[in-house]
């Protein structure tokens, strides 16, 4: 079995890395074709791998080095690769997502872009990108903590070349604090994973639950508060949530792939892979899970009125959404409701669809309009009826309008909430407002940016770009699509 399997984990990692360093090599049109060619590659393999082991998962141990078996009298499984309904739900959209942010590049990346036109660097640019697929696979397809955090390093390293590509003095801030503060995240995580190889000797995502019974209060206590902070830093979460804003001053397809995909999903993606594994967790795991994700929604909804930037306000959301998931985990622990850990493994992809077209519309309307201040923006509809369509569908998925992707997950979440009494009735109603609130403020935002008269800057639009128009028109068929394939993946990690 693993002979059969192995070589297409590697080919998954591999075919993106390999399409990088030829991209440093190309120039112009050429470095256009390789990029497309190797994330588009990239996104048959990994899906096909999902319809294959996906729903039946598959694992390989490719052992480890023998130093480290001997400190703890055993061998140690270091490297392997592990497909399973929950990294099946991960590789889905990394690897799709991956490739039409490439393709979608090819079009934004140009001088063709009013906000910002590129002479030079898209070598540069498609080296980074798909070297950040190339991490995104391998973490998510990871057999146990030491693996997962090279892969997630290797993340945190792209995200800040990709974020300062643009080299002014905000865009190299942002990428700089995002490495400051997702690293520091890492160092946590680092250090949860020391703690638990000399306590369990394993680094496997299994491995909390061989801790000694008499050590296991406290030194779970501080395994897990660690692997969270690693979490939550990575996901932006509160106090750690002023960084995905400032990340902003990339360009839009790395936010897009930041968001919805990447970087920020890796960060809910540890918390759900350490509860599904974790065995039987504690109340108070799920209760600092909850209040913290609570937190973290309260600041970032608060947050929305008072942007002009389109796309710090989609940070924001982000923000939000990445609570949703957490939420579901602790609701999950506290009252053993699998309805809630479906709901969240449910809008992992979700969230994908709705706001990597978001992101791309934003996106859209910088490359024709050259700017994406509300302030400025009027009419868009008018001139750039797809835009206007993506918008709205992006909106509404996001929201959890029926029946679109985010429905469903918001759905499941409430469901699992109301299992219990008071506690539970008060998460339903936070998750509620938070929809409510979200729903309403960006109709305001959409009426104001796509309706009335044009504004100067819209009567400039004009012309349309086949790579952008097909990248918004596949995420649009995703966010009426993505349940019936994210729904029954979310219900095989739970046996259901």
């Amino acid at each position: 079995m693993n002979e059969q399997v192995l070589p297409w984990f590697l080919l998954l990692i591999l075919l993106p890395l390999i399409g990088a360093f030829i991209c440093i090599g190309t120039k112009e049109r050429t470095t256009d074709y390789v990029a497309s060619l190797f994330a588009g590659l990239t996104a048959l393999v990994g899906l096909w791998m999902v319809g294959r082991w996906g729903f039946t998962g598959v694992r390989i141990h490719l052992g480890g080095l023998p130093q480290f078996g001997r400190f703890v009298g055993k061998e140690v499984s270091m490297f392997g690769f592990l497909l399973d309904p929950l990294s099946a739900i991960m590789l889905m959209i990394v690897v799709g997502l991956g490739f039409l942010v490439t393709v979608y590049s090819v079009a934004y990346v140009s001088t063709g872009n009013k906000e910002h036109p590129v002479t030079n660097g898209r070598e540069r640019y498609f080296f980074w990108m798909l070297l950040f697929i190339a991490s995104m696979t391998g973490l998510v397809t990871s057999s146990n903590f030491l693996q997962l955090f090279i892969f997630w390093e290797l993340t945190t390293i792209c995200s800040w070349a990709l974020i300062g590509f643009y080299e002014t003095d905000r865009a190299l801030w942002g990428g700089y604090k995002a490495l400051l503060m997702t690293h520091g995240g890492g160092l946590a995580l680092m250090v949860a994973i020391v703690a638990l190889y000399l306590n369990a000797g394993s680094f496997d995502f299994e491995a909390l639950k061989a801790i000694s019974p008499e050590v296991r209060g406290a030194l779970f206590a501080l395994i897990f508060v660690f692997i969270m902070v690693g979490s939550w830093a990575k996901a932006a979460q509160f106090p750690f949530h002023t960084w995905l804003p400032e990340a902003m001053e990339a360009p839009t397809p790395v936010s897009a792939y930041l968001h919805a995909a990447a970087m920020v999903k890796a960060g809910v993606y540890l918390a759900a892979r350490l509860i599904l594994e974790g065995g039987a967790l504690p109340y108070w795991v799920g209760l600092l899970t909850t209040v913290m994700a609570l937190i973290t929604m309260f600041f970032a909804v608060s947050a929305f009125f008072f942007q002009d930037d389109l796309k710090r306000l989609l940070a924001l959301s982000t923000i939000a959404h990445l609570s949703y998931i957490l939420l579901g985990c602790g609701v999950y622990i506290m009252f053993k409701a699998p309805e809630a850990y479906q709901g969240a493994l449910l809008h992992i992809a979700a969230h994908a669809a709705g706001k990597g077209l978001l992101f791309l519309t934003v996106g859209a309307l910088t490359y024709f309009a050259g700017t994406r201040r509300i302030s400025q923006l009027s009419g868009v509809a008018s001139k750039q009826p797809l835009i206007a369509l993506s918008f709205f569908v992006g909106v509404f998925t996001v929201t959890g309008v029926p029946p679109l992707a985010a429905f469903w997950s918001k759905l499941f979440l409430i469901i699992g909430a109301l299992q219990d009494g008071a506690f539970g009735y008060f998460l339903a109603f936070a998750m509620l407002l938070e929809s409510l609130i979200a729903f309403g403020w960006f109709l305001h935002v959409g009426q104001r940016v796509f309706f009335g008269t044009p504004s100067p800057q819209v009567e400039a639009m004009e012309g349309s770009r086949r790579s952008i128009d097909i990248s918004l028109s596949v995420l649009i068929a995703a966010c009426i699509l993505m349940p019936l394939i994210a729904l029954p993946l979310a219900s095989a990690a739970l046996g259901r």
